[in-house]
């Protein structure tokens, strides 16, 4: 390239001494780059790192179903490994404790909560609805148990994604025994 023309051994002329001029005065800018960005980032601190799955809830549909950015994009999220009563579906009258289960589920993940969202086997449902696993980010609450164990959800084992159920079984039967939520109330 021309920089390398004009840094090897010439014999005289102002043109090659121009040239070795000009490449170091791209070499000096393109450095100076480099340290400013480097000076602003350490302003700004370290950028968070992006984890996999983190996702915003952007609202409640019912008990078992949210609606969350993911990427800029928005999903519905059925929670994996639970059902709740339903409380939307327009075919069907709504169900003994299917308000509550919502609204349960709303004061778990209300609107800008971060969550994280883990698979099991299967991505999505025939509605094309993301399947997983719901946590809370800031304190790893694992929202599909959660409701389970408080009574405001029955497990649901859809095989293959089944990485949950013996874990959610027990909390149902614990639910059950004392009469929880539901289990009280229908």
């Amino acid at each position: 390239m021309a920089c390398e023309a004009a840094s090897a051994p010439q014999r005289g002329g102002p043109r090659a001494g121009r040239l070795a001029r000009l490449c170091l005065l791209v070499l000096l800018v393109a450095v100076a780059s480099v340290v400013v960005a480097v000076v602003e980032r350490g302003r700004r601190g370290p950028a968070a790192p992006e984890v996999p799955g983190t996702a915003t809830i952007v609202r409640v549909v019912d008990g078992d179903t949210v609606v969350v950015e993911l990427a800029g994009t928005e999903e519905h999220v059925r929670l994996l490994g639970i059902d709740t009563p339903e409380s939307v579906d327009p075919r069907s009258p709504v169900e003994c404790f299917g308000k509550e289960a919502a609204a349960h589920t709303a004061s778990l993940v209300p609107p800008g909560t971060k969550v994280r969202l883990v698979r099991d086997v299967e991505a999505r449902d025939r509605y094309s609805r993301l399947l997983a696993y719901v946590y809370r980010a800031d304190d790893a609450l694992f929202v599909n148990l959660a409701l389970v164990a408080e009574g405001f959800a029955a497990p649901l084992a859809y095989p293959p994604n089944v990485a949950h159920a013996e874990e959610l079984s027990a909390a149902a039967a614990r639910a059950r025994a004392d009469r929880r939520g539901l289990w009280s109330a229908c």
